[in-house]
């Protein structure tokens, strides 16, 4: 894939998904709804439908995959051969309306975005070890619209693909550290992945570290349930990452106003507040850094032909739950979304940072 192809798109897709990942959070308004909520009511797969995971074309990446684009790198930075384990779901990249669940193989422009996600995103763990990330039906943009049971179940068919991956994963990783990672409709899946897969059972010994971003998490209504605690220093082991982006001045009202009146995993109120905020800068919970403290961001120049890592741009620091940023952002695109909210560039604005951040934690969990 030409390296105008891949910076050309990448911001704007991202821009095309989020509204699908906040939506939840009563984004939009009825013209949204009407435009985006799919056509019909949910229809249960047939038996024996579901994707196969000891396929390989079940898989965007994986060992064995031709073209892999979990392992692209920009320019000057150099390859390195962690070993673990890394299991990533890609945001929602499904578009249409059509239907509830996209098609496993949709091709098109959704495999398109699909390559893309996992291509800009995914690297940034490369060099902690190999990347497994699995196609999966994903639900539909519109699922995130409504809180119906068309939409439930849209989102339990996705995950149920998730979890049937995950299956595999650890089959064919039986032992050795793991590194978890999302982003929006993924890091959403991740969140049950947590709860359900790894909270009280011996595999949370093998997590290294999971990075749920671009989703709020309560720190006491839902971060117990996860089974893993909030990272709290740079380079520990065993503990979650997750981080929403915001310049200033910031105005979250659009996608936390229901967020503060839901229930979290454990039954108590969700507060504003109370959300993690793990600066991906400093490794730390409520951290504060400056623009110096940032290894890179990834850039598009001018007329989106390459890509490059520029550092000491943009600091940030955790307040209020929220990443808030500081110092000359750099000209990721035109996409930042209403309330200065940067959720399309969650991962590339600290691209260089996360990667730092993976391999360090895998290191701290080997000793």
């Amino acid at each position: 894939m030409c390296a105008r192809r891949f910076l050309g798109f990448v911001f704007v897709l991202t821009l095309l998904v989020v509204a699908g990942a906040f939506a939840i959070y009563e984004w939009g308004g009825n013209v949204l709804l009407k435009s985006a909520t799919p056509q019909g009511h949910f229809e249960a797969a047939a038996a024996g439908s579901g994707p196969n995971y000891t396929d390989l074309s079940s898989w965007v990446a994986r060992p064995g995959v031709i073209d892999d684009p979990s392992r692209w790198l920009p320019k000057g930075i150099t390859p390195a051969s962690g070993d673990a384990a890394v299991f990533y779901i890609h945001p929602t990249t499904y578009l249409e309306r059509d239907r509830w669940n996209a098609p496993l193989q949709p091709g098109g422009q959704t495999e398109f975005r699909t390559q893309l996600f996992v291509q800009s995103q995914a690297s940034a763990f490369n060099g902690a070890g190999l990347i497994w990330a699995p196609r999966y039906r994903q639900a539909a943009y519109g699922a995130f619209l409504l809180d119906s049971g068309d939409a439930r179940a849209a989102l339990d068919l996705a995950y149920g693909d998730v979890s049937a991956a995950f299956d595999e994963f650890l089959k064919q990783n039986p032992v050795g550290p793991i590194i978890l990672a999302g982003h929006s409709q993924g890091a959403l899946h991740l969140e049950r992945l947590l709860r359900e897969r790894v909270a009280g059972k011996s595999i949370s010994s093998r997590i290294a570290a999971a990075y749920v971003i671009g989703w709020p998490i309560s720190t006491t209504a839902d971060l117990p349930a996860l089974g893993l605690p909030a990272c709290a220093a740079p380079g520990q082991a065993r503990c979650i990452l997750s981080w929403m982006s915001f310049g200033e001045p910031a105005n979250p009202d659009l996608v936390l106003h229901s967020y503060e009146s839901s229930a979290g995993f454990l039954g108590k109120d969700r507060k504003r507040a109370d959300m993690v905020c793990v600066n991906p800068l400093t490794g730390t919970k409520d951290g504060v850094a400056t623009t110096q403290h940032n290894p890179g961001t990834l850039v598009p120049n001018a007329d989106l032909t390459t890509a490059s890592l520029i550092a000491g741009q943009a600091g940030a620091r955790c307040d209020n739950g929220l990443l808030l940023l500081s110092g000359t952002i750099p000209a990721l695109g035109p996409f930042v979304l209403p309330g200065n909210n940067y959720h399309v560039y969650d991962y590339a604005l600290f691209w260089a940072a996360i990667r730092q951040d993976a391999e360090e934690r895998l290191r701290s969990w080997h000793r």
